[in-house]
């Protein structure tokens, strides 16, 4: 026992370094969420009910069988002649066979094993819906991950060239060239800069961290490929927004799902309308027994079971006549549950066709935003470069140089939320489209 608590805990202890240590890439990310992830494992755990609900409905179908078997002692006074009574113990055997089958129930086990199949499908459709949901979340969490690195590497670019101000200014004031209060702007703007690194590596190890609980990881030592976004361009939009919607309306998950709820609907109407019918089943029995007792001679326990055997065949015909109304409600019941399935229907249609709507018109506007931040970024470029020259020959305050800066550093910082966000778009789309979500 001690040998078995050691292997598992030393396999325990590697499948834990393997985690740490590796290096997860995008693919693996959400390849290893779509297996570990408890929502997908409980829907796979339904999807085995269903399989039960299958073979529990195909059951239906076969006759059911039973065997009986009954022993009893009795024991007190007998009355052999009036007024002789003497103590008397009596050993009495039963057994029997008993075999029915439904011959016809309103075809009501047909309908229920349609409907168990039904249930399996649907069941899986909504497994894969999961897994789409999921790996779209992997997928944001992984790009916010890039996102808030690419912040972090600006913001440390940034504090390295505050550094160099900072010692160039001092230089200058050494120099005579610069008054002694420059030094104290450009240590403030370098603390500044020293803070804004914090806050960026603390923004990126909770990008980290989230990714990390996501796939139910540990978060120490946890680490992302990093994916090379590049300048992603207009291509990337789609031209029109109806070949999405077309594909959408056609091949969307939720969608198949209500349709597979109105199938569900219309067999539980028929299930219920069963009960009009009449029912027909079939019996067969086979009893037989043995009885003994201490006041009379009888042959042995076999020889009685052989004579005393017995076969009874029945046929059983219930015709519904009344019930009470209950068969009345139980189809009105149904057929309105069956309007609702196909109102759902609908409604899914329109939050589908609303929700790609609003991801293609998003998706346009992120782009927009994302083209506006470049030409920003080229323009504040000029100017910090314009500002610095003015700078260093002394036409221009440390003061409005900072100016200058911060307005390049939020123009950058800009750019890369407008990229992201651009980029993490057109994944919805291709989401909707029916595309690899992992591939750049």
């Amino acid at each position: 026992m001690t040998k078995i608590k050691l292997t598992f805990i030393l396999l325990t202890t590697l499948v834990t370094a393997f985690a740490q240590d590796k290096t997860w890439t995008l693919q693996e990310c959400v390849d290893y969420a779509l297996e570990h992830n408890i929502s997908v494992r409980q829907a796979q755990n339904t999807l085995l009910i269903n399989e039960q609900d299958i073979k529990a409905a195909q059951g239906n179908f076969l006759p059911s069988v039973g065997v009986g078997l009954r022993q009893s002692l009795s024991l007190g006074q007998a009355e052999l002649f009036p007024g002789n009574f003497v103590d008397r113990t009596f050993h009495s055997t039963s057994a029997g066979l008993s075999v029915s089958q439904s011959v016809f129930n309103g075809f009501r086990n047909t309908y229920i094993h349609k409907q168990a199949q039904l249930g399996l499908k649907t069941n899986q459709l909504e497994l894969n819906r999961i897994k789409d949901d999921i790996a779209l979340n992997v997928v944001n969490a992984y790009l916010n991950v890039l996102f808030n690195k690419e912040n972090l590497e600006t913001a440390q670019v940034q504090y390295e060239f505050s550094k160099k101000q900072l010692e160039q200014v001092k230089e200058l004031v050494t120099a005579g060239v610069q008054p002694q209060a420059n030094i104290y702007d450009a240590e403030a703007t370098l603390s500044r800069d020293a803070q804004q690194v914090t806050i960026s590596e603390n923004n990126f190890n909770l990008a980290l961290l989230n990714l990390s609980q996501l796939l139910q990881l540990p978060y120490n030592g946890f680490a992302v490929e990093v994916i090379d976004v590049g300048t992603p361009s207009e291509s990337l939009l789609y031209a029109d927004v109806s070949p999405i919607l077309d594909y959408a309306l056609a091949n969307r998950i939720e969608i198949k799902v209500a349709e597979k709820n109105i199938e569900n609907a219309q067999l539980n109407t028929k299930i219920s309308k069963s009960g009009y019918y009449p029912t027909v089943s079939l019996g067969y029995g086979f009893n037989t027994g043995a009885n003994f007792s201490n006041l009379s001679s009888s042959n042995s326990f076999f020889q009685q079971i052989n004579d005393n055997k017995g076969h009874s065949f029945n046929l059983s015909v219930n015709i519904p006549v009344f019930s009470r109304y209950q068969n009345q409600t139980a189809v009105a019941k149904s057929k309105i549950r069956e309007e609702n399935s196909k109102l759902n229907l609908e409604q899914a249609k329109i939050t589908l066709e609303s929700n790609v709507q609003r991801a293609y018109t998003d998706a346009q506007a992120a782009f927009k935003a994302y083209d506006a931040a470049m030409k920003s970024l080229r323009s504040q470029e000029l100017a910090f470069n314009n500002a610095k020259e003015r700078y260093d020959i002394g036409n221009m305050t440390a003061f409005d140089l900072e100016q200058s800066r911060v307005q390049l550093v939020n123009a950058q910082s800009s750019l890369i939320n407008a990229k992201y966000d651009f980029v993490f778009k057109t994944k919805v789309l291709d989401f909707y489209m029916g595309k690899f979500l992992t591939h750049y």
